[in-house]
This record gives C-alpha cells, structure tokens and sequence, in this order.
C-alpha cells in the first residue's frame, strides 16, 4: 500500500460531504475507488445507519481505497486524504476544522444528518464545502445543499436514472439546490477542476442576450439587467440536465420549446429562503426596531409590512412570529399587515397553503414550532392566526407598483441578484414606500449605495436603515407593466367628441364676478413658490433680476417684500393667517395703499398644503388725486411718521429674529452635515485602507501568478520534451499502438498500427468500428469492450490478410491517478515465432514417421524414466497402446516386468555420465506366451537450451528356442 501524507486541512481546501441511504453502499465503494488517493481533501461519510447496530462501514469502506478510513471521533481535526464515517445514531458538525460527534438533538420530527452535517460545513468552511447527495429514499440532504449554495460552495447530485433509489437526488434538483446534476464517474473531475465547464468555453454574449430576449417575449419578464454570472449558472444548469454543451444549441431549443422556457424561468427564479435566518438579525429586529415602533402604536393604528421577493413565504412568516410574539407580550391591539410578494407564482402557492417539511424543526426554537405550527402528514403546517396576518401575491417588484405608507420593509438576498441599473431603481421606490420614521431592512451583502441620504444607519452589521424624508425623492422610476407586451397596442384614430352639457348658470356668475371684482391673487406652496396666478399682479410682483425665479418673496415690489415675507412665514409655520394687512407698495416712483391677505387654502390635503395670498388696492384719500388714481407719497405730518417708523422698526426686528432662527437652524443642520460628513469621511479612509491593503493583496498575487506562470512555462517545455521522446520510442521500438478512449473512439496511434488497420491521421476521433482492418476474420472490438468491463488484459493472436501473424494484448488505459480513461491495444510481431513453431512441428513429425518405421520397438524416456513416446512396433510386439505407455514410468509397464534393479542402474549412469549400453539382456513374457530374451540398448540424447536430456531406449527380441 502507498505511503499517504497525512496532514491538517489548509484553510484553501475541500471538505467534501457524501450523503448516502438506501443503496448507498456500493456507490460510496465506487465513489472511493474512482477518487484519486493524494487530492488532499477531507471526506465526510454520512449514511443513514441502524441506530441500535454496530457498523462496519468503515471497515468496508477501507478496502474501496487506500486514503485511510476511520470512524468519527468527537474533537478530532480534519486531516487531508482521509475518510471520516459517521458512526450510527449520531450527528456530526464541524467547529472549524474539528469534528463535533454528538447524539442527534430530540426535534420531534425525523433524524435527518446529512441537512445537519451539510449546514454545519456550509456555516464553518464557506466556499470550501462541496456537498454531494447519492442514491437514497426521502428528502435528507435538501435543505444541507441549499446552505451550501448560500454559503458560495458546490453541491453535485447523482444522476437519478443512475442512483439506485433516486428519492435524495430527485428532491435535491427538483428543490433547484444542485450546481452539478451528474453521473458518478463525472464527479471526481469535477472535484478536481479538470473539466471545463460548458459556460466557460460555450457562453457567450450574443447568444445568452438571445436567450434572455426570447424568455423575456415569451414571460414577459426581462432579466437582461440581472447580475450576468447568476444567470449564466443557472443557465448552465439546465443544460446541465439536458446534457447540452453549447448555449447556442440550447438557445435553439428554447425557440422551439415552450415548456423548455417554462423550465428556465422557474430557474431563474430566486427561491433561497428559510425561517429565522440569521437569527441574530432577528433578534435585533425584535428589540431595537419592532419594539419601539409597536410601543408607539395606539390601539387603532395599524402598522404595515413588506416581505418584497418572499420565496416560498419562511421569511415573511418569521417576522409574522416576531410581531405576533410582541404584540402578546405587550398586549397591543394595533392591527398588523403584512404584505408578502414574489414574482414565482409557484411559491407563492407554496408559500398561501403554509405547508412545510419536517426538517423546519431545525430552523426554530421547540417552543415556536409548537406555538405557530400544526404537525400533519409529511410536515409541519402554519397556524391559522399567524395565516391570516399576511397577504401573498404574485409581484415584479421592478415593474409594478409598490405598496405605500409602509412601517417596516424586508428585502433580503433578493438584490444581490440584480444589477447596478436595477438597483439603484428599487432604492428609491423603497424610500417612497416607507413612511416617515419607516425602516429598510436588507441582508448583510447588500446596501443602499449611493443613495445615503435617503437613509440613516440604524445598524451597520445587519443593514436596518431608517427613512430620512427630509430629502424630496424625486428619482423613483416605476416600470409600466406594458413594457414588454409581445405586440403592439393599436388603439382607434382620434375622434372628435361632441359632448352636450346643460348650462350651470352658477358657475358662469362665479367666475364673472370673480374675473371682475375678484382681487389679484396667487397660489404658492409653504415656501413661496407660485403655482398659480389669478388677475394683473404685475403692480405688486415683478420679475427678480439674476437667475430666474418664481418664488412670490423674491418677485414682490419695493414696500411688499418685508410684510409678505412675515406674512408667508406665520402662515407657513403656525397655520395663522394674516388677513388686511395694510402695505405700502412702491413701483415707477408710485405709492400704492395695498390690504395684503395670506391665508392656508380651505380643503387642502395633509400631503399638499398650499397658502393664498391676495391684494387689494384701497381707496385711502392720502394716496388718492381727485380722480381716485394713486400719486406720489404726501409728506407725512411727524406723528405719522414716527408711527410709520416704528411699525417699519417692529417689522424689521421681527424679521431680523426669524432670520436669526433660520440661521441657528441652518447651523444645526450644518453641524449634523458636518458629522455625517466626518462619519463618511472615516468611512472612506477605512475603504481607502481596505483598497490599499488589497492593492498589495493583487500586487503579492501577481508575483504569484507570475512565478506561477514561468513555472508553468518551464513544465511546458518539459511536457512537449517528453512528447517527442515518447514519439521517437513508440516509433522505435516498432509495436503498432492504437490507443482508445471510454467509448472505443481512437484517440491516437502510431505509423506501425497502419499494417492492420487502414488508418490516416484524419481518423482521430472516430469510432474504431468505422475504420476497417487488414486483419482476418478477427473482430477485436469485443474483447476491447470486455477489457474496459471487467478491467482484465487480453491477448489474441491473430492472422493479417497477408499472412503475417500479430499478438495482440489490450489492456486498460490508466491516469496517473488511477482512473480507467479507455483501452490501450498492441500488436507484436510474431512471424518468426510463427516460422519456428511450424519448423519444429514439422521436425517433430518427421522425427515420429523415422521412429514409427524402424521395426524394432523404442522408447524415449524423460530424467524420471517416464515414457514420453513409443514406437508403433513397440505398441505391436508388447500388445499395449499409447494411454498404457505414454506418461508413465519404465517400471510400470507390461505387469512391472520392467523393474529390474540392473536396469535401473544402467538407465541412471546414462543421464549422469553421458553413457550408453548394448546387448543388456532381460527376459521378458507376455500374456499367453513363453518367456522370451530381449536385449536392451540405450543412448543419451543430449537437450538444448531449455530442453532437458532424455534416453533413447531400443529394445530387441530374440528368436525364442525351442
């Protein structure tokens, strides 16, 4: 057995999680026999066991592979190249690179350790968890392969037509949680990063745009401005299961399939949820956010929710379980709704019946499970108090309109998933969604980018902002849900429409009245600017010189500025209006006596508060000629002016304290900039530091990459070394080399293989079955398909169509890893062999036709005196035959008739002194006759080579006497 280096697992290497059930044995020997022995990676067994039996599962495990196997052990750490078995009734869970070994937690539902050993590695090793589910029964290691996903890992699923029982990879790739949906020879390339994957080679952007295009005329749905990486996977992962290799040929199958782009919208849909997750996110919802808002809620207010891209609902029924939860504690009547939305139609459906697995009961707390839940058959339903808070509908949050007035707004994992047009289009339909004092609450990856000023921090971690409506969001873009309609609308051409109404005689005096004697007025927002204008107030405003404004304060003439700026404020603030307000108005050298009115408009809504401001001329005689038209201002007599001056001086100080509030205000306002200014800027000198530190990070990188690359460079060079020395030996060494791959295809051969097969260099790539041969009536794809089986070399000798013989030897192609890749076929010359073997038969028949025609009879004997052939005169004279004689000793021939101990002495001497004899004489009596003399006569013949000595003994029969 080879020697295993045995070490702790680096932070940069995979722990690899094999999920197995019913059937699950002979995969997991497979599974270990295809894995190379020194890919220094960890390997969790986790197999649903008998709890009362002991196991040897990792005994048998051992002998599938030379990695060392060895039973879970509570605290021990993950070393490289081993194999840990769970042992039976147990969980296991990593704390870091540590085995945590425990008794499995009583849940009240079904054991399931894969989904708790897969969340373990998810949670601990992030993208270094690689979680695979093999043939079993039931749903285990589903929800342990989405954490994964989640977490930036892999998870790869048996092929379901391979698995034995395909219950666990069917649940897994119907769940969408499976990155590689493979056969099991497929999955140690996959681990190793050996096969490229079909996006890398195959994608590209016109043809995923087309894509794109076509399902977004097909749905209606675009998802041209989703993140491109994201819809590129799950792209990839349907042709995974189609077994296609290139996106234009998928692109052509979407055309013509409709169910196909079903299918792919499904997929692309985000389904990636559960209950509680981050459940310390949750906590601080409930105390920091949900608490105080629902303390400062009466018993008629109602405080309104929105889950946006809730999946199959967990999310929106945890925080359902949250307020639910406060509002008992504290015993609140205020009415909760909860809105809920997804743009899969399908888990709404889930999501509105609140039927869940068993495996929910590892997700919460035993006292919630049984507060909200109903236990049923396959699971766990929602309670129906905790139903009727929430109200689930199909949405694009993208395109149709949001819900309003909101308190609380949930979005999680969902932008992740877009682009940077489309999210910086939802922040904004989130702020006009909240309402004043609301809260936004994302996941830990995402942020409100650019848009800090609609937002205010509430905590940082777990990303709750509260609303800031001080700033007018004015960039909210909603998309019309016309957007993408297959056709054209096509309306009627315009038409003149003739509408008879009867004469409101009312209305006609109103506004004759009104256009007549009716004073010049306007119509302005709290801060001055006009909106509407009714009469001539061209004797009271003008245009302002500089830019262009319409704000009534910076238009007003000379003597109406101060009153009406006094006037708009008090109105603006306290609602009080101002109403006759006497006002000197200068313009062209001319005094005018004006009532100034400023009052808040009757009817106006909360949201849109508008004031009106009027004025009217008076007929005062100090302003007026005999003809009633204003003059040039009267010298005032002194009490008149002193009082003129006073009021002017009460206004002015009035004016000067309002301008020295805004002022303060204004200081404050720039205080609180200033801070969130040294607030951002310690935020963008820790970014700073950030991108220093990883621009040292790239830097140290790039010497990596570059040492990487010469080194890379120099094991090229190396490698094309070793390819012209290979081609030089096999073209040498003169043996005709065919080399074949898993499916019999040809991958290359050398020039001498041409003698038996009619190949050109073109042939490379084509079945072997299509190249025909020079050999005769010899097929040797059969024993080629035999040996790729059974993994057991052949050898056939066979005979070319011009007589020339081969041997043939086909033998398994082995990786340096030890994994079977295709058939490696030889063939030997053999002619000489060949000629030598017929030589020799040819001598030997002639030697035997000699012997057979000498009359005498003859015996050749081995070391041992055994017969190793006989005369046909000696089969005659003795009246014996060839199964009686050949094969066994001298001594036992003819009734032991030879065992003479003369004999034998004589026969010994001649093997080991190189001696002969003549004339021995023994005597010698066959059945029914007389006794009769032979003589003996032996010689040594002498071997060659390999071939031993042997005895030639002839044999003489004398005339019998009478």
């Amino acid at each position: 057995m080879p020697s295993i280096q045995r070490s702790t697992v680096p932070d940069n290497r995979l722990v690899v999680g094999l999920g197995a059930s019913a059937g699950g044995l002979e995969v997991l020997q497979r599974f270990l026999t295809l894995m190379p022995v020194d890919t220094g990676f960890s390997f969790l067994v986790i197999q649903h066991l008998a709890p009362s039996m002991p196991s040897l599962l990792s005994e048998i495990l051992g002998r599938a592979t030379t990695m060392r196997v060895a039973d879970a052990e509570h605290g021990v750490s993950l070393e490289a190249n081993t194999v840990y078995v769970l042992p039976p009734n147990r969980d296991l869970t990593l704390e870091g690179n540590t085995l945590v070994v425990q008794a499995p937690m009583p849940s009240g539902g079904l054991h399931l350790p894969i989904d708790t050993c897969f969340t373990s590695m998810a949670s601990e090793l992030g993208a270094n968890a690689v979680g695979i589910v093999l043939s079993g029964t039931g749903h285990d290691g589903t929800q342990g392969c989405r954490a994964i996903l989640d977490g930036g890992g892999k998870t790869l699923v048996q092929w379901p037509d391979e698995a034995t029982y395909s219950g666990m990879p069917s649940s897994a790739i119907e769940a969408g949680n499976a990155s590689h949906v493979l056969t099991l020879e497929q999955m140690p390339e996959v681990l190793l990063g050996r096969k490229v994957e079909p996006m890398a080679n195959t994608a590209s952007g016109e043809s995923l745009q087309q894509i794109l295009v076509h399902l977004r005329t097909v749905t209606g749905h675009d998802f041209t401005q989703y993140k491109k990486t994201t819809i590129a996977r799950r792209i990839e992962r349907r042709m995974q299961v189609l077994q296609i290799a290139s996106q234009t040929d998928y692109s052509s199958l979407l055309q013509r399939s409709a169910v196909e782009c079903q299918l792919l919208f499904n997929e692309l849909l985000i389904n990636v949820t559960q209950f509680f997750r981050d459940p310390e996110a949750f906590e601080v919802m409930r105390t920091d956010i949900l608490e105080p808002m629902l303390t400062g809620k009466a018993s008629n207010d109602e405080f309104r929710v929105w889950i946006a891209g809730c999946a199959s609902g967990e999310e929106a029924y945890s925080v359902a379980i949250v307020l639910h939860e406060l509002l008992q504690t504290h015993g609140s009547a205020c009415k909760v709704q909860l809105f809920a939305t997804d743009l899969d139609a399908d888990a709404i459906n889930i999501a509105r019946a609140g039927l869940y697995p068993e495996t929910i009961a590892q997700e919460m707390s035993p006292e919630r499970l049984s507060r909200y839940f109903s236990p049923v058959e396959g699971g766990y339903r929602v309670r129906k108090e905790i139903r009727e808070m929430i109200v689930f509908a199909v949405q694009n949050v993208i395109k149709d309109p949001p819900f309003t007035r909101l308190d609380l707004l949930c979005c999680r994992n969902l932008m992740i998933y877009l682009g940077a047009a489309l999210q910086n289009r939802l922040i904004p339909i989130f702020h006009y969604s909240l309402k004043s004092q609301g809260v936004l609450f994302l996941s830990p990856s995402e942020s409100i980018g650019s848009y800090a000023t609609l937002f205010t921090p509430m905590h940082r971690k777990w990303k709750f902002y509260r609303v800031n409506k001080a700033h007018n969001n004015r960039l909210m873009q909603l998309g019309s849900s016309l957007s993408w309609l297959p056709q054209k609308i096509s309306r009627p051409a315009d038409r003149t429409l003739t509408l008879n109404k009867e004469t409101n005689l009312a209305e006609l005096t109103r506004r004759a009245l009104l256009q007549d004697f009716g004073p010049a007025s306007v119509v302005t927002d709290l801060a001055g600017n006009i909106l509407y204008v009714h009469g001539d107030t061209g004797s009271y405003l003008r245009p302002a010189p500089g830019q262009a404004s319409l704000n009534v304060i910076d238009m007003a003439r000379e003597g109406l500025q101060l009153e009406l700026r006094s006037a708009v404020r008090r109105a603006a603030q306290g609602g009080e209006s101002t109403s006759g307000q006497p006002v000197t108005v200068t313009g062209d050298g001319i005094a005018r006596p004006v009532h100034l009115s400023v009052r808040r408009m009757a009817g106006a809504s909360q949201s849109e508060q508008l004031l009106l401001i009027t004025f009217q001329e008076t007929t005062d005689a100090a302003f007026a000629d005999s003809d009633g038209t204003s003059q040039r201002v009267v010298p005032q007599s002194p009490p008149d002016r002193v009082n003129s001056l006073e009021r002017d001086l009460a206004y002015t100080r009035e004016n000067l304290q309002a301008t020295i509030d805004e002022l303060q205000h204004t200081n404050e306002e720039l205080g609180a900039a200033n801070e969130e200014m040294q607030s951002t800027n310690e935020e963008l000198q820790s970014s700073n530091e950030e991108l220093e530190t990883s621009r040292e990070e790239l830097q140290s990188v790039n010497e990596e990459l570059v040492t990487v690359n010469a080194e890379l460079q120099a094991k090229i060079e190396q490698l094309g070394d070793m390819q012209n020395d290979m081609k030089n030996l096999l073209d040498s060494i003169n043996i005709g080399t065919i080399f074949l791959d898993t499916q019999l295809i040809i991958r290359r051969f050398t020039r001498d293989a041409v003698k038996l097969y009619r190949l050109i260099p073109k042939d490379i790539g084509r079945p072997l079955a299509d190249i025909s041969s020079h050999i005769h009536s010899v097929d040797l794809l059969v024993p080629a398909q035999e040996v790729l089986d059974m993994l057991i070399p052949q050898e056939v000798e066979l005979c070319t169509v011009s007589g020339d013989w081969f041997l043939a030897r086909l033998a398994p192609y082995r990786t340096l890893d030890n994994v079977i890749s295709g058939v490696v076929m030889t063939f030997h010359d053999i002619n000489s062999r060949i000629a030598n073997e017929r030589a020799i038969q040819a001598a030997r028949e002639l030697a035997e036709a000699i012997v057979d025609t000498v009359i005498e009879p003859l015996l050749l004997l081995d070391h041992d005196l055994c017969v190793v052939s006989a005369s046909r005169s000696y089969y005659r004279t003795f009246n014996t035959t060839a199964s009686q004689t050949t094969g066994r000793r001298l001594y036992e021939l003819n009734n032991s008739q030879w065992d003479i101990a003369s004999l034998r002495k004589k026969l010994g001497t001649i093997l080991d002194d190189d001696t002969s004899f003549d004339g021995f004489e023994v005597t010698h009596q066959l059945a029914g006759t007389q006794p009769q003399t032979v003589l003996l006569n032996a010689r040594r013949v002498s071997g060659e080579g390999a071939r031993p000595h042997l005895i030639l003994l002839a044999m003489q029969p004398q005339p019998s006497v009478l």
